[in-house]
C-alpha cells in the first residue's frame, strides 16, 4: 500500500474502525513500489553517478589542456565533484539505515527529517558561496591566462566596469540560486514536504 493509503487509514471514521497497529503500519512505508524513501535513494544515485560521469568527462578533458587557467579551473571542478560525493555517498547510508519496522517508528521518521534538512541547507549554502567564486575565479584566470593582469586590475577600477561586473554578478547569483533552489525542490524538497506530512500524521 502507498503512503496516501496510510494518511487514509488514519483518518478514516468509520463505525467498526480499529486503528492499525504500529507494525502494519510500518509494513506499509516498507513497501518499496513507490515509497519516498526509494525515491530519495534514486535521486541521489542519479546525482552520485551524474557526478561521476561528469568528473571522468573533465578528467579526460584535462589531460587534452595545456597549462594554463582553463586547466586549472577544469581541475578545480574535478576536485570540487570528488568532494561532493562523499556528500552524496553519506546521505545514501542515512537514506539506507532508516528502518521504518523500529519500534519507534516516529522517532526514527523525525530523526531521517532532521538530517535530511540539515543536509539540504549545506548543499543550498555551499551552492550559494560555490557560484560566485567561480564567478571571479573565472575572471582570474581569464586575465592571468591572457598576461593582462596590470591592465585587468586597473581596468576593473574604473565605475563604469564595476557598475556592469557587480550587475553580471547579481544577475548570474539570481539564475543559479533560483535554479538550484528549483532543482533540489524536484530532487528533494517535494519528497521531505511528503515526509513531514507523514510525521504530522503519526504525531496526531
Amino acid at each position: 500500500m502507498e503512503l496516501d493509503d496510510l494518511k487514509s487509514i488514519w483518518k478514516q471514521d468509520k463505525p467498526g474502525f480499529e486503528p492499525k497497529k504500529e507494525e502494519e503500519i510500518a509494513s506499509m512505508i516498507k513497501g518499496r513500489s513507490n515509497s519516498i524513501i526509494s525515491k530519495l535513494k534514486r535521486n541521489v544515485w542519479f546525482e552520485l553517478i551524474f557526478t561521476i560521469v561528469c568528473g571522468v568527462v573533465l578528467g579526460v578533458y584535462a589531460i587534452t589542456l595545456e597549462s594554463g587557467a582553463l586547466m586549472w579551473t577544469t581541475i578545480s571542478l574535478i576536485i570540487l565533484f570528488v568532494s561532493y560525493l562523499f556528500y552524496y555517498v553519506k546521505k545514501l547510508m542515512l537514506l539506507n539505515h532508516f528502518d521504518p519496522s523500529t519500534e519507534n517508528l516516529k522517532n526514527s521518521l523525525q530523526h531521517l527529517l532532521e538530517r535530511l534538512t540539515m543536509y539540504l541547507k549545506f548543499y543550498k549554502r555551499s551552492f550559494a558561496i560555490l557560484y560566485p567564486v567561480y564567478f571571479c575565479l573565472g575572471i582570474l584566470f581569464g586575465a592571468l591566462e591572457r598576461g593582462e593582469m596590470d591592465s585587468f586590475l586597473q581596468k576593473i577600477s574604473q565605475p563604469k566596469i564595476i557598475f556592469y561586473l557587480v550587475a553580471l554578478a547579481g544577475l548570474f547569483f539570481f539564475c543559479s540560486v533560483w535554479l538550484t533552489n528549483w532543482y533540489l525542490k524536484k530532487l528533494y524538497g517535494n519528497h521531505l514536504t511528503k515526509l513531514n506530512e507523514l510525521l504530522k500524521e503519526l504525531q496526531g
